[in-house]
């Protein structure tokens, strides 16, 4: 008797209890939900031959940054489905290995081939989409309309609610600038499954995107307390929260949830998320003239020293060089500078110059060299979307170009970028500056 995926696909594996527990766990690996592991290590328990349950648990612990408890699963499902799976199967572990063996163009190649001869297959779908995926971290400029095209070449091969692909399909519009129809998409997937935080998450970058502060304030005050503090994205979402108590003057507020959800000593997120949302939250705190309490950038900065050390995640590394310029560690700002145009002189960092050159402006900004942060950031400007992550995360580079012109006395290039700023989105913050300047 052949058993199926949650979208009908089949599956190699002589259990029906293995076939359930791998549905519900991808169902929950693709909702950030917690239990997915334990619930694949029932598929596992119940089947040790069910080579793509290995897989997605595999995948599990390369989210979480165990790299080598996933070489171990992968290596095993590569052994297994060799001898007992489908072509799709295959394929399907042989893109988680690439990934998780740190071949990421060579998986999203192999993923996008994969889609068109298995679109529904959601776990290798999902790889190329979102602000932390393949297309993300590719380096590619036009990755944000990459996503969308993906989306809408296969869109035809799911269900009007089917929870997950209205999820991502919406969030992929929401970050192209088609914000209305990509908030109306992933609010049907949300509202199809509440208990996802993938769509919760979607939904909070749609509502910021068209300048609804207030809102996503308010979905994530209603979601969050629902969501198991060992939920990957507990910490980021609370992020959410917190800019949005900074949009609005509230650094109290900003702060107190800071202390709660986000800061290293207390999250259970990603290590990439946490590296991230430490240093732009503490980044935005200093620039928008809060002041940051005594230690947090060096708990910040001891987390941190156990991440990301090489240079060549063009996310991580811009993350990494803001947390050492604002613990005065110049020299660390400088050799990772150096170890990335060492790797944009070899062809081997696909985001390419703009890395290093963000890198330096964070530095130069955090020693309030102001003018030479400018003079460096402002040429590459356009060239930030290659770092991947979201467009709010994002706009803290451009947040640092901003405050660099106006406190370089560039009023006119200030404005400029002001006005393009609050015609894309709504800000008070904005509005504040423009005020400021204007005075």
């Amino acid at each position: 008797m052949t058993r199926f995926d949650s979208r009908g696909l089949p599956l190699s594996t002589t259990s029906d209890l293995a076939a359930e527990r791998y549905r519900h766990g991808i169902d929950l690996l693709l909702s950030a939900w917690p239990s997915a592991a334990e619930i694949l290590e029932d598929a596992i328990a119940a089947d040790p031959n069910f080579a793509l349950a290995q897989a997605a648990r595999a995948r599990l612990h390369a989210i979480r940054n165990e790299a080598a408890k996933a070489k171990v699963l992968i290596a095993a499902a590569e052994e297994i489905v060799g001898r007992r799976g489908t072509e799709r199967e295959r394929s399907h572990v042989a893109i988680l290995s690439l990934a998780i063996n740190g071949q990421s163009a060579k998986a999203l190649e192999r993923a996008l081939t994969h889609a068109d001869a298995w679109p529904r297959d959601v776990l290798i779908l999902s790889l190329p989409l979102g602000a932390f995926g393949l297309f993300a971290f590719s380096g590619m400029a036009d990755h944000d309309q990459a996503r969308v095209d993906l989306c809408e070449r296969h869109a035809r091969h799911f269900d009007a609610d089917d929870w997950w692909f209205l999820t991502y399909r919406g969030w992929a519009h929401a970050e192209n600038g088609n914000v209305a129809h990509g908030r109306a998409l992933t609010q049907r997937g949300f509202d199809l499954r509440p208990r996802n935080a993938n769509a919760a998450h979607a939904l909070s970058h749609a509502m910021y995107e068209g300048g609804a502060h207030d809102e996503a304030e308010r979905l994530i005050a209603d979601w969050l307390p629902g969501y198991d503090r060992a939920g990957i994205l507990h910490g980021h979402i609370a992020w959410h929260s917190a800019l949005g108590a900074l949009e609005r003057g509230d650094p109290d507020q900003a702060l107190a949830i800071y202390d709660d959800f986000i800061q290293p000593s207390v999250t259970k997120g990603m290590p990439v998320n946490v590296v991230s949302d430490t240093a732009s939250f503490l980044w935005r705190l200093k620039a928008y003239g809060h002041k940051v309490p005594t230690g947090l950038w060096e708990a910040a900065g001891a987390y941190s020293g156990g991440y990301f050390q090489k240079a060549g995640f063009a996310f991580a590394d811009v993350h990494m060089a803001l947390i050492a310029a604002a613990t005065g560690d110049r020299a660390a700002v400088e050799q990772r500078v150096q170890d990335l145009m060492a790797l944009v002189d070899a062809g081997a960092l696909a985001a390419g110059p703009v890395v290093p050159a963000i890198c330096r402006a964070a530095l130069a900004f955090a020693e309030e060299d102001y003018p030479t942060c400018a003079r460096v950031l402002e040429p590459v400007a356009a060239e930030v979307v290659r770092i991947g992550g979201s467009g709010a995360q994002r706009e803290m580079i451009e947040d640092m170009l901003l405050l660099a012109l106006m406190r370089s006395g560039e009023a006119v290039k200030a404005h400029a970028l002001l006005d393009r700023r609050l015609h894309r989105r709504p800000s008070s913050r904005d509005t504040r500056w423009q005020s400021l300047l204007a005075a």
